[in-house]
């Protein structure tokens, strides 16, 4: 089949099988077994990604993916985008733990995990930052140690978002404490509803809880659930933060974004506008350019995703893109609240709407945008090392 016959068939099983309800913004699939799915349409489109193999359309068939190449992923992007279907599933398990388990995992470790991230069973954590090992990652002190087919694990993780409802989570953990600190770190996965886990969140001044301290006492990962070599966990670490950073899986989103619209509407509904043209000039200037910058990284992303081989994640080049697309993420909330004018920074339940209280929400929390998944000013010396090749 050529990529025009493939378009063609994409557009119609779309058409078809995409229910109204999953069209613009509303819920996404996380694949957490602790999180019901509430909308009907959600929950069948789901179902219907999920037997086509197109929540992880580029995964191989054999570990529950659709098998698509680099160009078939970007024209299924394409038509999702069309018809504003928004992702049927979207976690850590699908854009960062699974890309990764691809390259580094046993075949058996991939038959066991990937393909109940495919069919949206489980959910994920990252056990990487600890209070006193954030920027400095390396210097990490959860350690584990064998014993028979387990490894136990002794510590502490901060900041685990998503913990509170995730089934299981990959960690970097301290397995040998006589050699540099960043030789001596293993790559492990453990459940995480098992007595030696607890898991605090942490009240943030958004109202929403999303990030939390994780505590292992005595807590059991399986001696088949090391990912990698024994002591050579930071390789692994890395590429996952790689995928992280890059914003690949937002190509599907990205592909199906509303927040183009979203500004526009509400500049209409606050400033007004004469033959399609807003009455503010500088408004209209902010929102062009945010626009712009929001094209710009779509276009730099999927350029990437189809020169890459095979649709691989590139190396260093991702801290570029976690920089933009943080910063694009605040300029879009605080662009989407000032526009609101005075009624874009409510806190009172009796005197705003609960969609006003929740655009208020999600402005203090693009704040930490910039910090989380390592800090944009690390971001910016993994750029200037390792992209422009700068000396120290």
């Amino acid at each position: 089949m050529n990529l025009e016959e493939f378009r063609a068939e994409t557009r119609t099983w779309l058409e078809t099988n995409c229910p109204p309800g999953a069209r613009g913004p509303g819920e996404i699939s996380n694949g957490s077994s602790k999180i019901e799915i509430k909308d009907p349409d959600t929950r069948l489109w789901l179902q219907r990604m999920v037997e086509k193999g197109w929540t992880v359309p580029n995964w191989p068939k054999e570990y529950g993916g659709g098998g698509l190449s680099t160009a078939e992923y970007v024209v299924l992007l394409e038509e999702m985008g069309a018809i504003r279907a928004r992702p049927a599933l979207s976690s850590f398990g699908t854009s960062m733990f699974g890309p990764t388990l691809l390259e580094y995992g046993t075949e058996e470790q991939k038959q066991r995990h990937l393909p109940r991230i495919a069919r949206a069973e489980v959910e994920w954590c990252q056990g990487y930052s600890e209070p006193g090992s954030g920027s400095d990652l390396a210097s990490l002190q959860t350690h584990a140690e064998l014993d028979g087919d387990h490894y136990v694990i002794n510590g502490s993780k901060i900041w685990t978002s998503g913990a509170h409802n995730a089934d299981w989570m990959f960690i970097l953990v301290r397995t040998n404490r006589d050699v540099p600190k960043q030789e001596g770190i293993s790559f492990m996965l453990l459940p995480m509803d098992q007595p030696g886990v607890t898991v605090k969140p942490i009240a943030l001044i958004s109202g929403v809880s999303t990030f939390n301290e994780t505590f292992f006492d005595n807590a059991l990962a399986a001696r088949d659930d090391l990912v990698g070599e024994l002591n050579k966990g930071w390789t692994v670490g890395k590429r996952l933060l790689q995928h992280e950073r890059s914003g690949m899986e937002s190509l599907i989103s990205g592909g199906t974004s509303s927040t183009d619209s979203g500004i526009l509407d509400v500049a209409r509904e606050f400033l007004g506008e004469v033959d399609g043209k807003l009455l503010d000039p500088v408004a209209r200037d902010e929102v062009i350019s945010y626009q712009m910058g929001e094209a710009a990284l779509h276009l730099t992303q999927r350029r990437v995703v189809e020169e890459s081989q095979n649709g691989a994640t590139p190396g260093p080049a991702t801290s570029i893109f976690k920089v933009v697309s943080t910063e694009l993420q605040q300029d879009y909330y605080d662009l989407k609240t000032r526009l609101r004018g005075s009624r874009g920074f409510g806190v009172d339940e009796k005197e705003f709407s609960d969609g006003e209280l929740e655009i208020v929400k999600q402005f203090f929390f693009s704040r930490a945008a910039s910090i989380y998944s390592g800090s944009n000013e690390i971001q910016r010396n993994i750029i200037a090392k390792r992209v422009l090749g700068l000396p120290d």
